[in-house]
């Protein structure tokens, strides 16, 4: 009877259940989408294995018709990544990657969808240049983590010969797991992270569901009067009523499905904070789904008669209209007070002394949560009591509030528990970052930039060629290489460094220099033993040969004379370099060219000769680059000119911090989730308001038809939600500043308040509020007319 009552009850009926189902079906959407977070989750991990290609230090493989040779040429455009490989194949049985059906020829490349909207766009301009391939297909699905990635695989040549197992590696299949590689374990305090995170984001959604199946209360309890008035008993009458709620609320299943389902595929042309997914990838757990389809309905059945515990329905009336007895405080305390209790045992835990208990992690937080939607009803009745007179707008404001203070709490519950729940996040993000954040070490006042260009890679005018980049205002190019005392397998080695005397005073202190000058550095942080293989007119050799990893072994002899010693300074590496500094004069000399020694103070402060291709293979380059900032795309030209130089060549932005990859990604899944969040938040509080203004139809009509101004009423709707909002905001800063402390002491960390991200979390919450009030102005100016007088 109560399902019936829901859907053929007239228009008061049918609309009711639709504001309810659409509430409900927001949360419901919501919760699905959660449900296909684990799916989405493997999804992605299984594409990114499936397609990986490299090798890590195991041994090579030899040629054969089944080996393909792939180099990682990834790179960088504006803020997204773009990742790239160069393939080879050498035999016709080379493995083709996932979503490739055939192997892009030299000077051709298949691209990403994403990658090709964006190079055929004006905004792609510069990425053009970077990348001087025909576009000969795109990427099918499965050879793709996310809609929006920037992706393509480009045919080359000649790749072998630069074959190192880490950036270019010879594979015979694609998602090969390396032998002995095992899945590194999850840090204890990233576990306790992931944890809150989960419970801080779905906790609103479950009290907007059971907000959302209280729409119209007051209508439907003196509906139920008129029940009684024919024959119903009370306990027959709570029946109905947990009836109507179970078919708006089933209702509701069928609306959140389909807001899932359009939600579903709306996700693939959108990304958030860089990550993206196809709608194939949100297929929700078919147990979990179940769970949301059975908990739903039967959370609004508990919750509908959970609200009519202390409403009496009488025949001739509801006694709700009289004033109600005041709410009581002390089991609203127990339920923040037994959160802190299972909270309590894992303070000072840390992560050091295993894993957290993901039960009273989970419980706890929830119970917290849970006392703000129990203290928020007891503190908005008390203050609104206590508040006296004022302009006509705050008085009718007040008096609603202090008729129905309940209805008022249960509209801004949701967004402050939500608040509540980001503060703690918060400040346990402020609090634990500095654990996973490192300084790189790195000087941004000596260089901005630097490109690493490998052996064979970039040729003898590679730092000309930079030095002509636009943006680019100094060039320091370094090239490092070991030398050894034996050809094969040696047993002694000491690093070596040569670059111009400019370079090299970035890293040492230099008495004098010019070129055909050698140092050997002292003062380093680690001793690799080079004063002791360093001998005048004892020859080594450059890049030796080791069993697995043959080397071209270039005969280097130690000089005779000029061999002096230079402090080594803390400079562009980062640390105190250790080894020999060569100018190229000397090395070219020393391995046996020629050489034109220069002289005289002019010729000390340019730039040395190139050295020769035999040389510079046996070493690898790497170029400091100091940026003109006030260049736009700076980085952008450095990157095209890298590619330019060396299709394999590394370009990286210099940061003075580097964050844990992982905490990374749990802070972007809170944002995605945190805004999916925010936008339910706000669909749900508009439904909420539009259902209180329509109950109050007849009221505001009567209100206008006395000569009250619309402005009046309409400030008077503005208070009735800002006051409440306000009290909410409140407890959920007092909530939230608890529970951060609580899970900062547990994760032995120091407890300090983020005031910026408090203030910024309270800020938005309010905005959403004021956002949904300022929406629902139009609906109530309709809702003051004459005709809202009109009684069927």
């Amino acid at each position: 009877m109560g399902v019936r009552f829901a859907f053929g009850g007239g228009r008061e009926g049918w609309t009711r259940a639709l504001l309810t189902a659409v509430g409900v079906g927001l949360g419901v959407a919501l919760l699905l989408l959660t449900t296909a977070v684990p799916n989405v989750l493997s999804v992605r991990d299984a594409r990114e294995q499936a397609r990986a290609d490299h090798t890590f230090s195991q041994p090579p493989r030899p040629k054969a018709a089944d080996t393909l040779v792939v180099a990682d040429a990834n790179t960088t455009y504006g803020e997204r990544d773009v990742r790239g490989r160069l393939l080879e194949p050498e035999g016709p049985k080379a493995p083709l990657p996932p979503g490739v059906d055939r192997f892009p020829a030299a000077g051709e490349m298949v691209v990403s969808p994403a990658l090709k909207d964006l190079l055929t766009s004006s905004d792609g301009t510069l990425l053009r240049e970077r990348l001087p391939y025909r576009i000969a297909g795109t990427i099918a699905e499965q050879g793709l983590v996310g809609s929006h990635e920037l992706a393509y695989y480009a045919g080359a040549k000649d790749l072998a010969p630069r074959i190192d197992n880490s950036r270019v590696a010879r594979i015979v299949a694609f998602g090969e797991k390396v032998p002995g590689q095992t899945s590194e374990r999850m840090d204890p305090v990233l576990i306790l992270l992931i944890l809150v995170v989960f419970t801080v984001l779905l906790m609103p959604v479950a009290v907007f569901i059971a907000a959302a199946v209280r729409f119209g209360g007051e209508r439907r309890d003196r509906r139920l009067a008129a029940l009684r008035l024919v024959g119903s008993d009370s306990r027959m009458t709570r029946r109905i009523a947990a009836g109507e709620a179970l078919g708006g609320s089933l209702l509701g299943l069928v609306l959140g499905t389909v807001f899932f389902l359009i939600g579903r595929q709306a996700a693939g042309s959108v990304e958030v904070l860089g990550t993206s997914v196809f709608p194939s990838y949100l297929n929700p757990s078919p147990a979990l789904a179940v769970l949301v389809a059975v908990a739903v309905p039967a959370a609004s059945v508990l919750v509908t008669l959970f609200a009519l515990r202390g409403v009496v329905i009488e025949p001739l009336g509801v006694v709700r209209t009289a004033k109600p007895a005041r709410r009581r405080l002390w089991w609203r305390l127990l339920l923040p007070l037994g959160g802190l209790a299972m909270l309590y045992p894992m303070v000072g835990q840390g992560r050091e002394n295993g894993d957290f208990n993901q039960y009273l992690v989970t419980g706890g937080v929830l119970l917290l949560l849970v006392g703000v939607t129990a203290l928020l009803p007891w503190i908005v009745e008390a203050v609104v009591a206590r508040l006296g007179g004022g302009s006509v707008a705050w008085q009718l404001a007040v008096r609603r509030l202090q008729l129905s203070s309940g209805t008022a709490a249960r509209m801004v519950n949701g967004i402050a528990v939500a608040v509540a729940g980001a503060i703690a996040l918060q400040m346990l993000f402020a609090g634990v970052e500095g654990d996973y954040t490192e300084a790189t070490g790195k000087d941004l006042r000596r260089a901005q930039m630097q490109v690493h260009l490998g052996a064979d890679g970039g040729g003898s005018d590679a730092g000309e060629r930079f030095r002509a980049t636009k943006g680019v205002r100094t060039v320091t190019q370094l090239s490092m290489g070991s030398l050894s005392d034996r050809r094969k397998n040696p047993e002694q080695s000491a690093s070596i460094t040569v670059g111009d005397c400019a370079a090299l005073r970035e890293l040492a202190t230099l008495p004098s220099c010019r070129d055909g000058d050698v140092f050997e550095l002292t003062g380093a942080e680690y001793d690799d033993g080079a004063s002791a293989l360093v001998k005048p007119g004892r020859t080594l050799y450059l890049d030796p040969s080791y069993d697995e990893d043959p080397g071209r072994e270039i005969p280097w002899t130690v000089p005779r004379r000029g061999l002096r010693e230079a402090a080594s300074v803390d400079g562009l590496l980062g640390f105190k370099a250790d080894g020999l500094l060569l100018t190229p004069g000397a090395l070219r000399k020393g391995a046996g060219g020629a050489v034109a020694s220069t002289a005289g103070s002019a010729a000390a402060s340019a730039p040395a000769p190139a050295l020769d291709s035999s040389l510079g293979s046996a070493l690898s380059s790497e170029i400091y680059l100091r940026l003109d900032r006030s260049v736009p795309d700076a980085a952008e030209y450095v990157r095209n000119t890298a590619a330019r130089v060396d299709p394999l060549a590394d370009a990286m932005t210099w940061t003075s911090t580097r964050e844990s990859g992982k905490f990374t990604a749990i802070r972007q899944g809170l944002f995605v989730g945190a805004a999916c969040v925010l936008a339910l938040i706000g669909a749900s509080l508009l439904v909420s308001q539009l259902e209180q203004l329509r109950e109050r139809r007849k009221l505001l009509s009567s209100l206008v038809a006395f000569g009250t101004r619309r402005r009046t009423l309409g400030l008077s709707v503005l208070w009735q939600t800002a006051i409440p909002i306000a009290l909410g905001l409140l407890l959920a800063s007092v909530v939230g500043l608890t529970l951060g402390s609580v899970l900062l002491r547990m994760s032995a960390a120091k407890v300090r308040v983020d005031w910026p991200s408090v203030l910024s979390m309270t800020g938005i919450g309010a905005g959403v509020v004021l956002t949904v009030t300022l929406l629902s102005l139009p609906p109530l100016a309709r809702l003051m007319r004459a005709d809202g007088l009109r009684t069927e």
